[in-house]
């Protein structure tokens, strides 16, 4: 099991992150998981996706193909996952009930229910797949790699940080098409029986298959752990460009207007606002220990495209899935531009 990151650390003193946000001492350990995940350039990426997708959209018998490799990127995506996440760590986790429990219902309680909310008060202003993907971000789970490096940067418990993200989105692949199927009341938000089996087929077989296998591919895994990364961002890249393709060629960009995209920065505000401030408010109002605060933070916070993206890949057609994740996208985007500032201020602040 990975050690408290509150423990004593090698201090380092990074001058300025990627966004230009003033950094003081901070630990080398917590530095270099915050530079891994800018110097990937993630969210450039995504952003390069949409646009490649809204100039050159795939479309046609190119679509067909597309969905196929974007399938094989996501089962890889999925084994991958499978093959890294260590079972001892997931039992040692759970042993902190107090902690995983209070964020696994924030994760798929509070936020799910501030999706429904937010997508029934936004439903009049917005296109009804912009409304619904208000509801698909709130059913995700969390992030994994960045809340363990922003909770590291914080000075949190990092160990509970990367369990409670391995369980939520374990969880969350079988639990977060239920909650949608359920809170979703529209032709679009139904998740049929074929979809079930795709999610079975694409998500929870090369899951298992990455467990049962860990013996095998974790040497290669731990011993190539970049090209793993960027396995990962490419397979994640692929399922957006797809996705985005189908929406672009159905027209998004005629359909959602100047002012629709202003007020789903609205919502999301708020979302955020719920997410980050509720998360930090039940761990004081629980008591919780500082560094258990901070992981409930960064944690209950946060949503993963990881997740996502796949998903709305496997439950919708192309052109309603782009309209979807679109929240998503941008929803993730901001929360790793919110969460460096918020990081570093609870790290210079040493006050319980």
């Amino acid at each position: 099991m990975p050690p408290d990151s509150r423990g004593p650390l090698t201090q380092y003193v990074l001058r300025r992150n990627i966004a230009g946000v003033a950094i003081g001492d901070c630990s080398g350990q917590s530095v270099a998981m915050i530079a891994r995940i800018f110097a990937d350039r993630f969210v450039l990426l995504l952003l390069g996706t949409i646009l490649l997708a809204s100039f050159l959209p795939v479309r046609g018998a190119a679509a067909n193909v597309a969905a196929m490799i974007s399938s094989a990127a996501i089962f890889v995506l999925f084994f991958l996952n499978g093959v890294r996440l260590p079972r001892q760590e997931v039992v040692n986790g759970v042993r902190n009930w107090r902690l995983q429990g209070a964020i696994f219902l924030f994760v798929f309680g509070v936020m799910s229910a501030a999706g429904l909310m937010l997508s029934h008060i936004f439903d009049n202003v917005l296109p009804a797949t912009l409304a619904l993907g208000i509801l698909f971000t709130g059913i995700l789970p969390s992030t994994v790699q960045s809340a363990a490096a922003y909770c590291a940067l914080a000075k949190g418990n990092v160990a509970a940080s990367v369990v409670a993200a391995a369980l939520i989105n374990l969880v969350g692949v079988v639990l977060s098409p239920v909650l949608f199927a359920l809170l979703a009341h529209v032709g679009e938000g139904s998740v049929s029986g074929e979809a079930v089996g795709r999610i079975a087929l694409i998500l929870l077989l090369p899951f298992a298959l990455g467990q049962m296998m860990q013996r095998w591919f974790k040497p290669w895994v731990d011993g190539h752990k970049s090209l793993a990364t960027w396995m990962d961002r490419v397979s994640i890249a692929i399922a957006v460009y797809v996705a985005f393709s189908g929406a672009v060629v159905a027209g998004i960009w005629s359909i959602v207007r100047g002012d629709e995209l202003a007020w789903l920065a609205v919502a999301l505000s708020i979302m955020l606002v719920i997410g980050f401030g509720g998360a930090w408010l039940l761990g004081g109002i629980m008591k919780l220990p500082r560094g258990d605060r901070i992981t409930m933070l960064f944690s209950g916070g946060q949503k993963s495209i990881a997740i996502g993206a796949p998903l709305a890949a496997t439950i919708f057609p192309p052109a309603i899935a782009g309209m979807v994740l679109l929240p998503t996208l941008a929803y993730h985007m901001a929360q790793l531009i919110l969460s460096a500032p918020m990081a570093t201020h609870l790290a210079a602040d040493k006050k319980p």
